[in-house]
């Protein structure tokens, strides 16, 4: 059995867990949040806790089990905590500010990069050149997230550019002037 698969979800007080056919809801204090689930998978809800099953140990099924299980563990972490990713800003000049929902950035092109909220998400700039991205659904999150990376990633030899907060960046050796 999958040792993932296998352990119970627990359900916090405030969050409701339902099955309608083939598709999961959970709904929480923070919203509320929807999965497909595969028809070779069970949920069921039952004392306070959601149990995950499959009906044999395919090499399918067993991969189904342990994602589904993760998929609505994140589901119900997300409408009662939700989910944050941070980004820092390093470079001259380099800044994030918002203007109304959307996100700015000033990151060395010769114009300031505009990027709007996926449907999900929402930014926060603690200061301009540290910035959050919020929400309850895992996924919406980590991809708003790698968008705004991907508009300037680090540069390997003096590490200016986006990154997630406390990503270590390898840095290489610059040229080596020939010894005289």
């Amino acid at each position: 059995m999958s040792r993932v698969g296998r352990l119970p979800i627990p359900i916090p007080s405030g969050v409701e867990i339902s099955m309608t056919g083939q598709t999961c809801t959970v709904k929480g204090p923070k919203g509320s949040l929807m999965q497909e689930v595969h028809p070779n998978i069970r949920v069921t809800v039952a004392d306070g806790t959601a149990v995950v099953t499959r009906p044999d140990d395919s090499k399918e099924n067993r991969a189904l089990h342990g994602l589904t299980r993760s998929l609505i563990a994140n589901m119900v972490t997300g409408v009662t905590t939700g989910f944050r990713k941070s980004l820092e800003l390093q470079g001259t000049g380099y800044r994030a500010q918002l203007q109304g929902q959307n996100l700015v950035l000033t990151v060395g092109y010769s114009h300031p990069v505009e990027m709007h909220p996926l449907p999900g998400a929402a930014f926060v700039v603690e200061t301009n050149t540290l910035l959050h991205v919020d929400g309850n659904d895992k996924q919406v999150v980590g991809q708003q997230a790698a968008l705004i990376r991907r508009v300037r990633p680090p540069e390997p030899y003096h590490g200016k550019g986006v990154r997630y907060r406390g990503e270590q960046i390898k840095l290489k050796a610059g040229k080596k002037t020939k010894g005289k």
